[in-house]
């Protein structure tokens, strides 16, 4: 049997992972807990997570994505291929991966996510821009020639895109998104009612 077929929303905040025929079987946090002294990942994603905080100082938990793009290529090599082989794991046949990628992304960025996925184990690697993963996602039809409206709002970045005849009419990403709404809620309460969230 050939390798499976991958989709791989690869967030600042979170990723989620879909194999064709299962749904998504995996969502965890875009996180890697790494040993300063010998640059090793000790781990990855939720167990990542977990360790903000409560670490020795020689530990650190870092985000390879920032602002929906890779800032650190070997954690994400290092996350993805933990992530891939965490739901597929292959021993002949690599599999075949579709990643989302901001609308607005340079070719150097986009590169960097190929690179991260071909690393990782892939076959084949194909990038689709996350609006129109989402308007497909959310069942529209975007074949049509009439303008559909998404706004994707993620940790590190917001898009917002027309798409029409399965093409994007009109697009723009901005760097507002999840990540800084929390941050201004936080210290909004935090300054209002002295409460630290």
């Amino acid at each position: 049997m050939p390798g499976s077929d991958i989709g791989i929303d690869l967030g600042t905040a979170t990723v989620l992972i879909n194999v064709k025929g299962k749904g998504i079987v995996l969502q965890e946090p875009s996180v890697v807990a790494v040993d300063k002294s010998t640059k090793k990942v000790v781990a990855t994603g939720t167990d990542a997570q977990k360790m903000i905080g409560r670490t020795p100082a020689e530990i650190v938990a870092i985000r390879p994505m920032r602002g929906g793009v890779i800032s650190n290529f070997d954690l994400t090599g290092e996350m993805l291929r933990y992530f891939i082989k965490h739901v597929y794991n292959y021993h002949v046949f690599k599999p075949r991966i579709m990643i989302c990628v901001p609308s607005r992304i340079t070719e150097v960025e986009e590169r960097a996510v190929y690179d991260a996925a071909i690393q990782a184990g892939a076959r084949k690697v194909y990038l689709i821009e996350e609006p129109i993963a989402a308007a497909i996602g959310a069942g529209l039809d975007i074949t049509q020639p009439v303008g559909n409206m998404i706004v994707d709002i993620g940790g590190g970045t917001t898009d917002v895109a027309v798409i029409s005849l399965k093409d994007t009419a009109a697009s723009t990403s901005i760097k507002v998104a999840g990540d800084l709404y929390n941050e201004t809620i936080t210290k909004f309460i935090r300054r209002q009612s002295h409460i630290f969230i």
